[in-house]
C-alpha cells in the first residue's frame, strides 16, 4: 500500500524532501531563542550590560527572521506537495477506473468510488501535509528541547522526561481507542453518498411517489451515523486536553519550585530557569502535536487502504500479446459458450452455440433473467467467458485489441446515458472527427433527425445533465445514432427501442435494412413485432438456447415462441415487458 501511494508523489518529491528540512530549521531557531533570552537576563539585565542586551537582541531578531522564513517555506512547500500528491492520487484512481472491466466495476459501488475520490483523498492530503510538517517538527522539537534542557540542568530536565513518558503512554492509549471510531466512519460516508446520489439522480421518481419524507429520513439516518461516530471519537480525545494541561501545570510548578531552590543556591541562573520553563512548553506541546498526528494517521490509514485498492485493482480483461487490429467482417459464432459472473455459483449462460453471417439481423427474445443482455455483452468482450469461444470476423474475441473490437462491435446499452453538451457533442462520442453531415445521416437512420430539427437550436441544442430535457424514446434514438457513427461491423441494440413507438420502430428497422445491409445487427426486444422480420430469432430461457430460427419456422415448430406471439398479438396476456 505504502509503495503504491508513494509512487504518486512523483514530481512533488523535492518539495516533500525540502519541507522537513525547513521544519528542522524552524525547530533549531525556536530552541536557540530561549538561550538568547537567558543570556540577555543573566549577562545583560543582571550584569547591567546594555551593549550585550542590544547585541543579543539583534541576534534574536535575525534568528526570529530565519524562523519565520523556515516556517513560511515549510508551510508553502507542504501545501504544494500535499496538493500535488492529492491531484496525482485522483488522476491515478480515475485513470485506472477507466480500464476496469464490468467485473471490476461490480466490486465497487459508485458511491464508494465517489467517496474515495473526494473524502478519502482529502483525508490523505491533510495527513500528508501534517506528516511533512508536524511529523518532523514535533519529534525534532521534542528531542532538541530535551537535549537543551539536559544541557542546562539534568536534574530538572528529568522532570520533563518523566512527564513526557507519562503523556506519551496516555496519548497512545486514548488515540488507539479513538482510532477505531474514526476508521468506522468511512463506510458510513459511502452510505451517505449513496443516499445523496440515488435521491438526486432519481428525484423525479421520488416526487412522483411522494417519497420526500422517506428520503429525508434515510439521509438523516446516514448523517447521524457519521455524527455519532465522530462524537464518540471526539469524546475520547477530549480527555487529552485536561491531562495535557494538568501535566504542564505540574511540570511548571515542579520546575519553579526546584529551580528556585537551585537559583538561591547559585546552582542555576535566573535566565536558565526561564529557558527551562520555555522548553517545558515546547516539549509538552510537541507531545500534543504527536498525539494529533497519531489521530490523523489513524484516520488516513483507512483512506489510504481504500485509495490503494482502486489504484492496485487490475482489469481482468487485457490485450493479448500480439493483438489483432482489424475486424474482417460482422460474422459472429458462439461455440459451446459457458459464462458465470464472478462470485456467482451458477452459470448464467450454458452451452450456447449458434452462427451468424455478416450482415444478418438477429432478434433476441426471452424473459427477464434469461441472459439476453449478458449474451450480447460477451460479443464486445465486456466480460470474458468461462468456457467455449466466441468468434467475430472469424477470430476469437480474446485475440483482438480491445479498442478495435469495441469500435467495430457497437453496443447501445439497456440503460441509455447522455452527457452534458450539445447533441453534436453527444453524437461525436461515436466518432470525435465526424462531420456535421455524418452526424445528421446517422441521426436520420436512427429516426432522430426530425425531432432534433424541431428544437430551436437543432443539433446545437444543449442536452442537460442525464438527458433530462429529452424523452426516453428520443434519448434511445440519439444513443443509436451515436453508435452508428462508430461505423461498426456489428451493432447491438439491448432493448434500445422499448420507449420508441411502433411506427418509428418500423421506420428504423426499414432504414437499417436499406442503409446498413452489410452491418450485422443484434436486436434484443420484448415486442415480437420489433424482431419478427429478422433473418433469425434467438430464443433464450434460463440461460439456455431454446431455438434459433426464422419467425415462420419458430411459429410452426416452437410452442414457447408461438405462445409468446399469440399473447402479444391476440390480447390473451402480457409477455414480460421488463428489461434485464
Amino acid at each position: 500500500m505504502i509503495k503504491t501511494l508513494a509512487k504518486q508523489i512523483k514530481e512533488y518529491k523535492w518539495a516533500s524532501i525540502i519541507t522537513p528540512i525547513m521544519m528542522v530549521g524552524e525547530v533549531i531557531t525556536e530552541t536557540i531563542v530561549p538561550l538568547l533570552m537567558a543570556s540577555i537576563v543573566d549577562d545583560g539585565v543582571y550584569a547591567g550590560n546594555i551593549n550585550h542586551i542590544y547585541k543579543m537582541g539583534g541576534v534574536m531578531l535575525v534568528v526570529a527572521f530565519f524562523g519565520l522564513f523556515f516556517g513560511y517555506m515549510g508551510g508553502r512547500l507542504a501545501a504544494y506537495a500535499s496538493g500535488g500528491f492529492a491531484h496525482n492520487l485522483r488522476e491515478a484512481m480515475y485513470a485506472n477506473i477507466q480500464t476496469f472491466s464490468f467485473n471490476n466495476i461490480d466490486k465497487f459501488s459508485t458511491s464508494s468510488l465517489v467517496t474515495r475520490l473526494t473524502t478519502d483523498v482529502s483525508n490523505l492530503q491533510n495527513a500528508y501535509s501534517m506528516m511533512l510538517r508536524m511529523f518532523v517538527r514535533a519529534p525534532s522539537n521534542l528531542i532538541v528541547a530535551m537535549i537543551m534542557a539536559f544541557y542546562i540542568s539534568p536534574r530538572l530536565a528529568s522532570i520533563y522526561l518523566i512527564a513526557s513518558l507519562f503523556l506519551g503512554i496516555v496519548i497512545m492509549l486514548v488515540m488507539s481507542q479513538a482510532g477505531k471510531h474514526f476508521m468506522a466512519v468511512f463506510d458510513k460516508y459511502d452510505a451517505l453518498n449513496e443516499s445523496v446520489q440515488e435521491n438526486v439522480s432519481a428525484i423525479r421518481v421520488v416526487k412522483a411517489y411522494v417519497r420526500e419524507a422517506y428520503e429525508k429520513s434515510r439521509f438523516k439516518k446516514a448523517s447521524e451515523n457519521i455524527y455519532s461516530l465522530f462524537v464518540s471519537a471526539e469524546k475520547i480525545t477530549t480527555f487529552i486536553q485536561p491531562i495535557m494541561q494538568g501535566t504542564v501545570y505540574v511540570c511548571m510548578l515542579l520546575i519553579s519550585w526546584f529551580g528556585a531552590h537551585l537559583v538561591v543556591q547559585n546552582e542555576l541562573s535566573t535566565g536558565s530557569l526561564m529557558s527551562l520553563l520555555t522548553y517545558c512548553m515546547q516539549i509538552l506541546t510537541s507531545l500534543m502535536m504527536l498525539g494529533m498526528i497519531f489521530v490523523m494517521v489513524t484516520m488516513s490509514r483507512a483512506s489510504a487502504q481504500r485509495i490503494a485498492e482502486v489504484i492496485e485493482e487490475e482489469s481482468d480483461l487485457n490485450n493479448p500479446e500480439n493483438p489483432i487490429y482489424e475486424v474482417k467482417d460482422g460474422s459472429v459464432v458462439f461455440d459451446k459458450v459457458d459464462f458465470a459472473y464472478k462470485g456467482g455459483e451458477n452459470l448464467v449462460l450454458e452451452d450456447i452455440s449458434f452462427t451468424v453471417n455478416s450482415g444478418e439481423t438477429i432478434g433476441i427474445l426471452g424473459a427477464t433473467g434469461s441472459g439476453k443482455s449478458t449474451l450480447v455483452s460477451l460479443i464486445s468482450r465486456l466480460y470474458d467467458i468461462d468456457g467455449g469461444r466466441i468468434l467475430v470476423g472469424g477470430r476469437d474475441v480474446r485475440e483482438y485489441d480491445l479498442k478495435t473490437l469495441r469500435d467495430k462491435v457497437a453496443m447501445v446499452l439497456q440503460k441509455n446515458e447522455l452527457f452534458s453538451g450539445t447533441i453534436y457533442d453527444n453524437l461525436r462520442w461515436g466518432d470525435e472527427n465526424a462531420s456535421d453531415e455524418q452526424c445528421q445521416k446517422a441521426a436520420t437512420i436512427a429516426q432522430a433527425n426530425d425531432f432534433i430539427m424541431a428544437f430551436p437550436d437543432g443539433y446545437n441544442t444543449v442536452i442537460s445533465q442525464g438527458g433530462t430535457n429529452v424523452s426516453g424514446g428520443q434519448k434511445q434514438r440519439l444513443c443509436i445514432a451515436r453508435a452508428l457513427l462508430k461505423d461498426p461491423k456489428v451493432l447491438i441494440l439491448d432493448d434500445s427501442t422499448s420507449a420508441v413507438d411502433t411506427a418509428t420502430d418500423a421506420k428504423m428497422r426499414k432504414a437499417f435494412r436499406e442503409d446498413l445491409p452489410n452491418m450485422t445487427k443484434f436486436i434484443i426486444a420484448q415486442r415480437i413485432s420489433s424482431i419478427m422480420d429478422a433473418d433469425k430469432i434467438l430464443l433464450l430461457d434460463d440461460g439456455k438456447l431454446v431455438a434459433f430460427d426464422t419467425h415462420d419456422n419458430l411459429m410452426e415448430n416452437n410452442e414457447m415462441y408461438r405462445s409468446i406471439y399469440e399473447s402479444q398479438t391476440g390480447g390473451n396476456g402480457d409477455f414480460d415487458e421488463g428489461g434485464e
